[in-house]
């Protein structure tokens, strides 16, 4: 039988109530939210790109730089391998793909074969002329490789465009080699770019003491060394000769952050590695205290501090010219990591707010059209329920909004499409329960038992329904991408606040009628 529950009645009231809660920043513009109670909500819908405007960005990643660098690998395991088993060789060098070198002794080239391919852990192609051996890498390991890279740099560029503070951005991979990134939102992406470009590698190394004027006078430098520019131009010392030898990379990094130096009052980034970037950091400070340290970023010196004491805490400083937003920049380019490989900018567009503009007023007039036809048809079809249908469906888009709002999803014209769709979705389940509630009251049952019957009945083919719509919005979120994954996203909570709305909130309704003003008869067309 009819019946409203406290327990209930305080779901129904707390819904809406979060409901309300979560809408109300939506209402005031993105300078005006912040200044709202800190007991009120801040998070509000972010426009996509075709609604606010924004940059969008096509990126291509080089991934034959990371074939050269596995090829130089390459060359090292043969050389060490050559050397180990003292087999006398010449013109060892790298090629794109692989590796080459000539074995002088005729007889061991067989030998040189079955050994490098048995110990070198790579998947690689060996062919040999007479005492020429090469070594290439097979396709497979050459795809693998590249889709290895522009995954990794997928991964890192979301990471630097999520510290840049861009909210709900678009990246992901196009074709085999390119990366869309999509700001909503931002109508200058130069800082962007210049975070995105930059490959950040960072790694650690020891100053040779050797002055560049001293080596160039000499005509060498020294054994296992090379030649560094400063990054900061304006710096007392132009060049630097640094030791090869890495000692420690970025890749330990635990944490950066921005910071000002309380000795100098200038902007330095503080540092700190994981445990065993820690370790290892101590070990290196210890054994080469009073000797100077280069930090290198993108093979460019940012720092060559002396090691005064052995710093065992993990910790350290990135000194340099650095403005704040400078500082800022390359903590975020540290915290998100280096790329794997250069990338390059193919194409940058701007979209204009005109266009975004144009398409909400567009949205906003069909889903006003959508909305007042709904109403009307329902309360000429069912009279007093289509009233109560429609406080549901206004319930349902209110709920819907405040639930983007509470997860601050990305709306797009696709995801107005849906709200759209939601709406004229909404009814479905009022009508099939209308429909039962008025064959109940044909046989001659009571208006309260028909109205019981009429819900209980029509639960499991809306259950059915709405279950199987469910799974296809899924399915678009899981397999589509960009403004499939908006449509489906609000198809989803769309599907989950109308049935809401619809099963329980129209039930209590037309409960606390009846059981209120106890009608003698109910007129449903």
């Amino acid at each position: 039988m009819l019946n409203i529950s406290k327990w209930n009645l305080f779901f129904v009231f707390s819904v809406c109530l979060l409901g309300f809660y979560y809408i109300l920043p939506n209402f005031y513009g993105k300078s005006e939210v912040t200044a709202l109670p800190s007991f009120l909500s801040k998070k509000q819908v972010n426009l996509g790109l075709d609604l606010q405007g924004g940059s969008h960005l096509l990126l291509e990643v080089e991934t034959n730089n990371v074939l050269k660098e596995e090829s130089e690998n390459l060359v090292d395991e043969i050389r060490s391998f050559l050397r180990k088993s003292k087999i006398k060789y010449t013109n060892l060098g790298s090629k794109i793909k692989g590796a080459v070198v000539t074995i002088k002794d005729l007889e061991k080239v067989d030998f040189v074969k079955k050994e490098i391919k048995k110990n070198i852990n790579k998947d690689i192609i060996i062919n040999s002329d007479t005492n020429k051996i090469t070594f290439l890498f097979s396709e497979k390991f050459i795809l693998e490789s590249r889709n290895r890279t522009v995954e990794q740099s997928i991964e890192v560029v979301r990471k630097r465009v999520d510290e840049s503070g861009t909210k709900e951005p678009t990246i992901q991979k196009q074709g085999e080699e390119r990366i869309i990134v999509q700001l909503p939102g931002v109508k200058d992406p130069e800082r962007i770019k210049t975070l995105i470009g930059r490959t950040a590698k960072l790694n650690f190394h020891m100053l040779d003491p050797t002055t560049v004027e001293l080596a160039e006078q000499r005509g060498k430098f020294p054994p296992g060394t090379f030649k560094v520019q400063n990054s900061d131009p304006t710096a007392y010392e132009k060049e630097f000769i640094v030791k090869k030898r890495v000692l420690l990379t970025g890749d330990r990094l635990k944490s950066a952050a921005a910071t000002v130096d309380p000795q100098t009052g200038r902007y330095v980034v503080a540092f700190e590695f994981d445990t065993k970037g820690a370790k290892k950091f101590a070990k290196i400070t210890t054994e080469n205290t009073y000797q100077r340290l280069a930090i290198l970023l993108d093979n460019k010196v940012v720092s060559a501090p002396q090691i005064r004491e052995p710093i065992t805490g993990g910790q350290g400083n990135i000194s340099g010219n650095f403005s704040a937003n400078a500082a800022n920049d390359l903590a975020v380019l540290l915290r998100a990591g280096s790329l794997p490989a250069p990338i390059r900018v193919l194409e940058e567009r701007t979209v204009g707010p005109s266009l975004g503009f144009d398409s909400i007023e567009a949205g906003k007039k069909a889903l006003m059209i959508g909305f007042i036809l709904v109403i009307i048809f329902m309360i000429l079809k069912y009279k007093v329920f289509g009233i109560v249908a429609d406080f549901a469906i206004i319930i349902n888009v209110i709920l819907l909004v405040s639930m983007l709002s509470a997860i601050e999803a990305t709306l797009t014209m696709p995801g107005i499409a849906g709200i759209v769709l939601t709406v004229g979705m909404a009814v479905d389940a009022n009508v099939l329960v209308f429909e039962r509630i008025k064959e109940e009251l044909r046989s001659g049952r009571s208006i309260i038992n028909s109205i019981d019957l009429g819900y209980k009945y029509a639960l499991k083919t809306i259950i059915d329904a709405n279950f199987t719509t469910l799974i296809a919005a899924l399915l678009l979120f899981n397999y589509g991408s960009g403004p499939i994954k908006g449509f489906a996203v609000t198809l989803s909570i769309g599907i989950l606040t109308s049935m809401f709305s619809a099963l329980i909130l129209t039930k209590m309704v037309v409960s606390f009628w009846v059981l209120k003003f106890k009608p003698n008869k109910i007129y449903i067309n």
